[in-house]
């Protein structure tokens, strides 16, 4: 599709689940600089020995970068948490504009390796809390101008070998994205925009550094910027025009006229990244 270019989010309402760091700290930080408003609808209030920030430093974070910050404590395996932090946004900002259903649990292992708690966990966090945060904020949503949901999921690729190595995860993060499928359409007609986006490398997050690979992948990873800059693309479309779509960060990028990526990897002197999942 044409992407309008030059959009702002300046006064924008952004609930972004898991905002406390990675991903979706970068996309708060992203729309902070244009003086949204952000709640940080995340988990970590204490700081963890292996994981950075809480929604406390990322709120002074985007207070710093430009934007509004409320911080809610909010476990989105509880829909009471999740109501109760929609009402106390709507109440402190008067409404919502964006949800960034950013939260997600990952755990890769074949499936006789796979604890069900596990399973569940990533079930509970990944497909139930976007279903769960999108039915909280939507009828805040279609009361917004230009309302979006975005959720980090993958274009659905029905491939075998996506299911194979980790099907347990696979099964969560496509339910996600089958959650944008059909509340796209659903919502299609009252005007709210549904999309998903996903990254082309791995990206430089704790999960990546702590789970998956270590440092050496960190690496070949790039920043969450990329993902952050190709969410603000997304969410200043026009909704009625925008949605439905399984967007890649840099596809969405290059769209818009970026030919440089070096400013966003990790490590510009390595040659070849790391693919991410799913592409």
């Amino acid at each position: 599709m044409a992407f309008v270019t030059g959009g702002s989010l300046k006064g924008k309402v952004l609930f972004i689940t898991g905002a406390s760091r990675g991903i979706g700290k970068a996309i708060a930080l992203r729309a902070a600089r244009d003086g949204a408003r952000i709640v940080i609808a995340a988990k970590t209030v204490e700081p963890h020995p292996k994981l950075p920030g809480t929604i406390y430093t990322a709120a002074e974070e985007i207070r710093v970068a430009g934007g509004e910050a409320l911080p809610i404590p909010v476990d989105v395996r509880f829909e009471e948490q999740i109501q109760q932090a929609v009402e106390q946004a709507v109440a402190h900002f008067g409404g919502i504009d964006i949800l960034v259903n950013n939260a997600s649990a990952i755990y890769l292992a074949g499936t006789l390796e796979t604890p069900m708690k596990r399973f569940d966990l990533m079930h509970q966090v990944n497909v139930r809390a976007t279903f769960a945060c999108s039915q909280a904020c939507l009828p805040h949503l279609m009361k917004a101008e230009n309302p979006h949901i975005l959720v980090l999921s993958p274009p659905l690729k029905l491939e075998p070998r996506w299911f194979a190595p980790h099907l347990a995860y696979t099964l969560s993060k496509y339910g996600m994205s089958m959650c944008v499928l059909g509340l796209a359409e659903e919502f299609r007609e009252a005007g709210v925009a549904v999309n998903a986006l996903w990254p082309r490398t791995t990206i430089a997050t704790a999960a990546v550094r702590n789970l998956l690979g270590g440092e050496e992948m960190v690496r070949r990873s790039r920043k969450p910027e990329i993902v952050a800059d190709a969410a603000h693309v997304i969410l200043t479309q026009p909704s009625r025009r925008c949605t439905g779509n399984f967007f890649i960060d840099e596809d969405v990028l290059r769209q818009v006229g970026v030919t440089d990526f070096t400013r966003y990897a990790v490590d510009p002197s390595v040659g070849e990244l790391m693919p991410d999942l799913f592409v």
